[in-house]
């Protein structure tokens, strides 16, 4: 449906051609009715278009209807503004106090919270203890290994505990493994 009058529109020659097909729709129309007698007036509406200002006079003609409209819908709710309007600084003073709460609430326990801070600063605390003692064991380590390389007594000491050398007249005492424990063959053993 076009919104501007025919005469207004550019005439090229898409719109002229538009133009000669609905006179020609027409025409057939007007002597289909006249010969077949079928209204078919109203299976192909052709509406007239109408002006710029004949639209603005009905528009202004239903200005007080929709004023009318519009005053029966803003009525209902004029209590109900002023209330909120007196009320105003209340529900700003309980909408900050409870983004307080959810802020506190996120803080202490959210993903990132203390409660949380306080498990990881645990854990890390932990973590250096064991570091400490992991260089400590190291640094013996080191020095075991620094004295094997130079000290004779050292090399001599591991070679005794260790590979069980003994110089010559000596002799190395060997203590004998205990036996493994047997479980008992029998039913008897096990009530």
């Amino acid at each position: 449906m076009l919104t501007q009058p025919v005469t207004k529109l550019v005439p090229d020659r898409t719109t002229m051609q538009l133009l000669i097909d609905v006179q020609r729709e027409a025409q057939f129309i007007g002597s289909l009715e006249s010969s077949s007698g079928l209204f078919l007036k109203n299976m192909f509406p052709i509406r007239n278009i109408p002006s710029a200002e004949e639209g603005l006079r009905v528009i202004a003609s239903k200005a007080p209807q929709a004023e009318a409209l519009a005053i029966s819908w803003i009525e209902p709710l004029r209590p109900l503004t002023a209330r909120l309007y007196a009320l105003r600084r209340r529900i700003a003073t309980v909408v900050v106090s409870i983004s307080a709460v959810l802020l506190f609430v996120h803080v202490m326990f959210g993903a990132n919270g203390m409660v949380v801070y306080k498990q990881k600063r645990s854990e890390y605390e932990i973590l250096q203890k064991k570091i400490a003692q992991v260089r400590e064991e190291n640094d013996t380590y080191g020095r075991k290994i620094q004295a094997l390389k130079t000290d004779e007594k050292a090399i001599e000491k591991e070679a005794r505990e260790q590979l069980r050398y003994a110089r010559p007249g000596e002799f190395v005492y060997v203590p004998p493994t205990p036996p493994a424990p047997t479980s008992p063959a029998g039913n008897a053993a096990r009530k």
